[in-house]
């Protein structure tokens, strides 16, 4: 069974608020199938009478806010709101607190109460859960309330928040987050900010989430999984509440699990032949399988490019699908990044995952968690812990072949180009235009994006990777990627000739994870789509048009991070702007691994200025 491609009966929740700006120009579902009523609405109400106050700051704030009126994760389940004082009408209470209520004529620079953006972080490495705030730090949220916004700190479980009570694999992080988002819409009336201008923004398995939460608004599936919680469903008069967002900010989005496998032996493991890719062994055989199921993949997803042209592989004697006109895309955006590189780049040149291009050596990464503040630059490879509101630092995992870039300082362009090609000439630069050309993929995975991950780098043979947690039941990782079970049934008896070959890896196993069930009694297959964006972009998929699509996305990744297949990335932009989205603004960053990457600037105050433009135009 192809579970990218399982049939569903649900029809999709219709939402009510396309024509606010925020939201203008997104793909809309429009069936609308039974929702139950809010239950409890009084416990869903927003207590406006328990504001706390940074009068040195001017900022009102409350932590520990339920969003859901039956928790199955009480110690998750709930969030933060920090909010400009401008934005609130308040008298103290006898205990400190205050009572407050909206200013509508209070205003930031070009914003007021009713019209300022609310963003929402999602730092979740790995999938793991996001811890709710427990107190209140203003740097953490400085930039973002100076700006005019509203921020709201959702704590959300994920595949480390497994307990004898409750369990977060998929798709419980994003359950929560969702149920966040109803509960203000729920409450729109009590707190301040525009509920049609919501931005979620992460990094790595945060980037991953907030792609989803972006693809999959007022998704069906996740109707079960939020009623069982108490979320919003409705308002006072009935309206079915929506839990849309208008955009997205991702970096290095660790995401399209389904075929994530395959996806990163195309584009790096069939070029290494090491470890579990060394000949002989039955992983090396099983790497050239899933590369080849990739190909087959491109050419039934029906990808085009800015031109309209239909993208596609051919098969080629020298290697798996290595030919045809995605072969040339991803060439092409490959080739666009270390152009920009060069554009952006004044040499002398110290290669360095702390500094973007175009800036000088020696940043260092805040020390808090989370986000960065403007003016200070994103560290390479993963973001340290801290305590900013909406959890821990960003991510845990390797940071990729970008870590140990070199140290040596590249005097004039023509030397750093020679370090490109110190093992083999990929890379032809002309000086006249300051501008290179690629021979092709080979090159740039040996000289900048090995594989840092073994065979079966998402769904592995033993259910040892992250994300086979991400998908198990409770702390029991499950097979869940169909494109490594077809290739074991296929090819076992092959497998099983070769050596390291253990018949517990066999498609047995696989049919077995993929018949279990969890609390709501929905499969692994089913829980893979969910939180797969283009199950909702494609028309490969049958989650295609059943779903409300952020109109926004601003997508960076690391182009040498070996965390991941650079397809990821493109696939999802392509399939974003081929849905009708008509502002994808998606680069890759030379020079950069698995980091909140961006071309120039910091992460922050990038994010902080593509969400004024937006609401500016």
């Amino acid at each position: 069974m192809e579970l990218g491609r399982r049939t569903f009966l649900q029809g999709a929740v219709a939402t009510t608020f396309l024509g606010a700006l925020g939201l203008a120009g997104c793909t809309a579902n429009t069936s609308s199938p039974s929702i139950s009523p809010t239950p409890d609405s009084g416990a869903l109400t927003f207590d406006g009478q328990a504001w706390n106050y940074d009068e040195t700051n001017d900022v009102y704030w409350q932590i520990g806010t339920s969003y859901v009126a039956s928790p199955a994760a009480a110690d998750f389940e709930t969030l933060g709101i920090f909010v400009p004082g401008a934005y609130l009408t308040a008298t103290p209470n006898s205990d400190g607190s205050y009572a407050a209520t909206v200013n509508d004529a209070g205003s930031i620079g070009d914003f007021t109460a009713r019209t300022a953006p609310i963003v929402l972080p999602v730092n979740t490495p790995g999938y793991s859960a996001q811890q709710p705030p427990t107190s209140y730090s203003h740097d953490e949220v400085a930039a973002y309330l100076e700006a005019g916004f509203v921020y709201v700190a959702v704590g959300m479980r994920g595949k480390d928040s497994n307990t004898e009570a409750y369990t977060g694999n998929a798709p419980w992080g994003l359950t929560d987050l969702k149920a966040a988002v109803r509960y203000l819409r729920y409450n729109n009336d009590l707190i301040p900010g525009d509920q049609d201008r919501m931005f979620v923004f992460g990094h790595s398995g945060g980037g991953a989430q907030s792609s989803v939460m972006g693809t999959a608004g007022d998704s069906p599936l996740y109707t079960p999984y939020l009623e069982s919680l108490g979320a919003a469903m409705s308002d006072a008069r009935g309206a079915t509440i929506s839990d849309a967002i208008a955009g997205v900010m991702a970096w290095c989005p660790i995401t399209s699990l389904d075929y994530a496998n395959a996806a990163y032996e195309w584009n790096m493991g069939q070029f290494a032949s090491t470890d579990t890719r060394a000949p002989g062994t039955w992983t090396a055989a099983y790497s050239k399988d899933l590369a080849a199921a990739f190909g087959e993949y491109i050419n039934q997803l029906g990808l085009k490019d800015s031109a309209n042209n239909q993208l596609s592989l051919d098969t080629t004697a020298s290697g798996v699908y290595l030919s045809g006109s995605y072969y040339d895309h991803v060439v092409e955006v490959i080739t666009q990044s270390l152009n920009d590189f060069l554009s952006d780049t004044t040499f002398p040149y110290t290669p360095s995952t702390s500094v973007m291009a175009g800036m000088p050596s020696g940043g260092t990464a805040p020390a808090g968690g989370g986000m960065p503040s403007p003016g200070e630059t994103p560290g390479g490879g993963e973001m340290p812990s801290g305590d900013m509101p909406g959890g821990g630092g960003m991510p845990g995992g390797p940071a990729g072949a970008g870590s140990s870039v070199e140290a040596t300082t590249y005097d004039i362009v023509e030397d750093y180009i020679a370090y490109l090609n110190a093992d083999t000439d990929w890379v032809s630069y002309d000086s006249a235009t300051n501008t290179a050309t690629l021979s092709g993929l080979a090159g740039f995975v040996a000289s900048q994006k090995p594989p840092t991950k073994s065979v079966g780098a998402f769904d592995a043979p033993d259910r040892s990777a992250t994300e086979n947690v991400v998908h198990g039941l409770g702390e029991q990782g499950l097979h869940f990627a169909a494109v490594s079970r077809d290739a074991m049934a296929a090819h076992e008896t092959t497998y099983s000739g070769l050596s390291g070959w253990d018949s517990a890896f066999s498609a047995a196993q696989y049919d077995s994870d993929f018949a279990q069930t969890d609390s709501i009694g929905k499969d692994v297959g089913l829980r893979v789509d969910m939180y797969n964006p283009m199950f909702y972009l494609s028309s490969h998929y049958n989650g295609f048009q059943t779903s409300t699509v952020a109109p926004h996305w601003r997508i960076r990744t690391g182009i040498m991070q070996g965390d991941t297949a650079n397809t990821v990335e493109i696939n999802l932009a392509l399939a974003l702007q081929n849905h009708g989205v008509n502002d994808v603004d998606f680069a890759t960053v030379w020079a950069q691994a698995h980091t909140m990457a961006e071309r120039s600037g910091d992460a922050a105050t990038n994010f902080i200025s593509w969400v004024k433009d937006i609401i500016a135009k």
